[in-house]
């Protein structure tokens, strides 16, 4: 196909290419490099080539193509629609970049604790020595191996893990371990069961195995953690002196006792700024430089895996003379995943609900709730708000489901399927704002969804956007029973009504 001539969008100072609204793949942009001057931000991501060619997301002839990092609001607003950068720039008008497809933004994922001790100790991070057991009898042999009081930890990807309870009765998920023989006691409460946290939800998540750990004498624990701050658009350290308790407990109750500092991406975590840090945090003077040189490995971890979060819950000083990460929380970011294939190994899809790992196989991004209204969204933002609407109406949303910008008729089908096949959904509310996902497949995909899964639960559609007044008409003259919504608020007093009847008469 032609590529679509350039356009010039007031105030950006260069031109862009243009979409069509129903294209999802093979879609060609045009544009001319930024005026540096106006946009000193802009940042070169492919090296001119005549001849570079680059198949990760999309494909570019010569040139260059630029990321112009403000204005803000047009960053997000691209970056929530694509799969790959938020802007194209290149340097010439005749260059094309192909996009291949677009993708709902991913969610970042979670490995379990014994995995990020490895990844620490392969990255020169110090922690305490510990083996991983499948089995009581595993948990007995490397704590005989550790020699002396071990520290047994129930390998369950949610916080509050000492705090919970397990399905069996024994109370929680973190414990100390006297003698081998205790330890694998203590394992046999633990593999096999589910835990209970305040993350995790009455269902709880099931404990495959434990970490067994030297247990340390520490003489004070602190908090550290990089993550990724929205206010600043950058990465940031989070530290306090009142390390190994729930810390958004410590900021609520005394908000002067965490430091944050904002980090400078192009300039990282300098051994200065650590050194300062760990000052401040109230290390001795003599575990100062290892303070620092451990904070500094971990901002270069974080970034060298495109983690969202690398949180040490504690940082801990020990009676001699050292400093460790007792604990340890990592996040990575699902979009970079084509960067990182070693990390899809380290994934534990026993963690992952079964419902919203069918629907991330179907591109979509799906979170179960306790409630019985399902949720049909285009849209992160649009999805929460009409959970909430659907709550202030006195309903339950029994999920959030994102279709994401990608959305085909097959992706309407498996969401509809996905809900469904879970017990006690009594309404479906689908609210769709047709951009590139067009309305008419939308209502394609309600048809096909309602005819071939027999559906018997009323469905409320409320649709605005491209071809809204083409879908209502194939909705209209379908043998479909579904309840038409023109706006947010009458969807959701009426699929609250209706999941109310369906309940009552079921």
């Amino acid at each position: 196909m032609n590529s679509p001539p350039g356009k010039t969008i007031s105030g950006l100072g260069c031109r862009v290419g243009q979409l069509d609204a129903g294209q999802t793949e093979n879609a060609e942009y045009q544009g001319t490099e930024p005026d540096q001057s106006l946009y000193p931000t802009a940042t070169r991501l492919v090296p001119p080539s005549s001849s570079s060619k680059h198949s990760l997301h999309g494909r570019m002839e010569g040139g260059c193509i630029y990321r112009v990092l403000k204005p803000r609001l047009l960053e997000e607003s691209i970056w929530s629609t694509f799969d790959f950068w938020s802007y194209f720039f290149t340097r010439s008008s005749n260059i094309r970049l192909t996009v291949k497809s677009f993708s709902l933004q991913k969610r970042a994922f979670s490995i379990h604790e014994y995995r990020s001790a490895s990844l620490f100790e392969q990255n020169g991070i110090p922690v305490p020595k510990g083996f991983v057991a499948d089995s009581p009898s595993k948990a007995l042999e490397a704590a005989s191996s550790l020699d002396g009081p071990v520290v047994v930890k129930a390998q369950v990807l949610a916080g509050g893990r000492g705090k919970g309870h397990f399905k069996n009765g024994f109370k929680g998920g973190v414990h100390v371990a006297n003698s081998p023989k205790e330890a694998e006691e203590l394992a046999s409460k633990m593999i096999g069961q589910k835990l209970v946290t305040k993350q995790t939800g009455e269902e709880g998540k099931i404990c495959n195995s434990v970490f067994v750990v030297k247990k340390e004498n520490i003489k004070h624990e602190f908090y550290f953690a990089v993550l990724m701050d929205r206010s600043t658009d950058g990465p940031a350290v989070i530290a306090s002196a009142s390390g190994g308790m729930d810390i958004e407990g410590v900021a609520a109750k005394d908000p002067s006792a965490i430091i944050k500092i904002p980090i400078n991406i192009n300039v990282g975590l300098s051994t200065e700024v650590a050194t300062e840090l760990s000052k401040k945090l109230g290390f001795e003077a003599a575990l100062v430089p290892q303070a620092a040189d451990t904070m500094v490995k971990l901002y270069d971890l974080f970034i060298k895996t495109d983690a969202t979060q690398v949180e040490i819950n504690p940082l801990v000083s020990t009676t001699d003379g050292r400093v460790l990460c007792a604990d340890a929380k990592l996040n990575f970011d699902d979009n970079a995943s084509f960067r990182h294939p070693e990390l899809e190994g380290l994934i534990d899809y026993s963690q992952i609900e079964p419902l919203e790992l069918e629907a991330k196989k179907s591109n979509m991004s799906l979170v179960k709730l306790d409630g019985t209204i399902g949720c049909i969204v285009n849209g992160a933002g649009l999805a929460m708000a009409t959970m909430d609407i659907i709550k202030l109406e006195g309903g339950s949303p029994a999920n959030f489901l994102d279709l994401g910008g990608g959305a085909s008729e097959q992706t309407i089908f498996d969401a509809f399927r996905i809900i469904t096949s879970e017990p006690g959904i009594s309404a479906i509310c689908v609210n769709i704002f047709g951009g590139i996902v067009r309305c008419d497949m939308v209502a394609h995909g309600i048809i096909r969804a309602y005819e071939k899964l027999n559906l018997k639960i009323p469905i409320v559609v409320r649709l605005q956007g491209t071809n809204v007044d083409l879908a209502n008409e194939m909705l209209d003259k379908s043998s479909v029973m579904v309840y038409p919504a023109n706006d947010l608020a009458t969807a959701a007093s009426r699929v609250v009504k209706l999941s109310n009847e369906y309940l009552k008469s079921h």
